[in-house]
């Protein structure tokens, strides 16, 4: 009976931490900045409580603003190979079939991806240039002159350059599931808009994960696709959940979530700080570039941690 007892208040706690964290902490809107801040002014106001912002005016000295047309990349870039997520649904890195299935990531003539985009190409299946681990330096270096290697008040506020600069390019049908990192992420739009639906870290006890079996997608002789499992990898934590159509009476919990959603459109800048959950579409064609600066692994992720793992445990019992 005390075990009993302890487990309910325990249950009873989690279910209270999310709405007592929005009442304290959260806003229930992304505010808007009409100004980059100062480094001071952004780490206390933002980064330190680990709330998000949209910033306009941040970037509009940038040169891609105004030079990233079809006909410009082109000819930057045009026949050079780069790596291209290919997926038949538009979901990579998700769960499809009971696997988390990661994309076929394909070595194509950055030309011909934009044949796809600008569907001079017809293909069935949906084609996004979303490699992170900075695929900007990495594979598009001839563009890094119209943009900045690093956000300077940012740099500055956090001590530290970005671990990674990611150049994002794809079709509207290319969806991010919900997921989160551990990352300081400022989002720039260059053209179009990406749409964000969020969640604060404190949602973690409404939000479920599972293990599953990692997988890629392979493209068959026929064509068609085919997921070919990974069976040396661990199996992969990750949420099964589509915040869109949430399935509530499989996941009951997420009914008392909150979800924060906005819209980022061409010139403005979302802050997403670490450890928030994520889910992103976007408009066709959408261009982005983001900045990936490591968090602090501070008292503040002690306390999202011990709170993972009592939610995890409670759910086991």
């Amino acid at each position: 009976m005390a075990e009993g007892a302890a487990l309910r208040a325990v249950r009873g706690c989690l279910a209270a931490f999310p709405r007592e964290a929005r009442e304290l902490g959260w806003p229930e809107s992304i505010p808007y900045l009409d100004r980059p801040p100062s480094p001071l002014e952004f780490y206390r106001e933002w980064v330190s409580p680990n709330k998000p912002c949209i910033i306009r005016n941040a970037i509009s000295h940038w040169p891609a603003l105004k030079k990233w047309t079809s006909a410009y990349l082109r000819e930057v870039v045009g026949p050079k190979v780069v790596s291209v997520a290919v997926t038949p649904n538009g979901y990579a890195d998700a769960v499809f079939q009971d696997r988390f299935v990661m994309p076929e990531e394909r070595q194509m003539p950055f030309m011909d991806f934009l044949d796809i985009v600008e569907k001079k190409v017809t293909s069935p299946n949906v084609f996004y240039v979303q490699k992170q681990c900075s695929n900007l330096t990495e594979e598009f270096p001839e563009l890094i002159c119209d943009v900045q290697p690093d956000i300077p008040w940012m740099s500055e506020a956090l001590g530290k350059k970005p671990d990674a600069v990611n150049f994002w390019l794809g079709e509207a049908a290319a969806v991010t599931s919900l997921h989160k990192d551990h990352y300081e992420n400022l989002y720039c739009v260059i053209s179009g808009e990406k749409h964000f639906l969020l969640h604060p870290p404190s949602d973690r006890p409404f939000i479920p994960y599972e293990l599953y079996q990692p997988a890629t997608y392979h493209v068959s002789e026929d064509g068609s696709f085919e997921i070919v499992d990974e069976k040396t990898a661990e199996k992969v934590p990750w949420i099964p959940l589509d915040p869109l159509n949430p399935d509530l009476e499989l996941y009951p919990e997420y009914a008392q979530a909150k979800p924060l959603q906005c819209t980022v459109k061409a010139g403005e800048m979302l802050y997403l700080p670490s450890l928030w959950f994520h889910h992103v579409q976007q408009s066709h064609g959408c261009i982005a570039v983001n900045y990936w600066y490591d968090m602090e692994y501070d008292i503040k992720y002690s306390y999202y941690q011990l709170l993972d793992c009592l939610t995890k445990t409670v759910k086991m019992l």
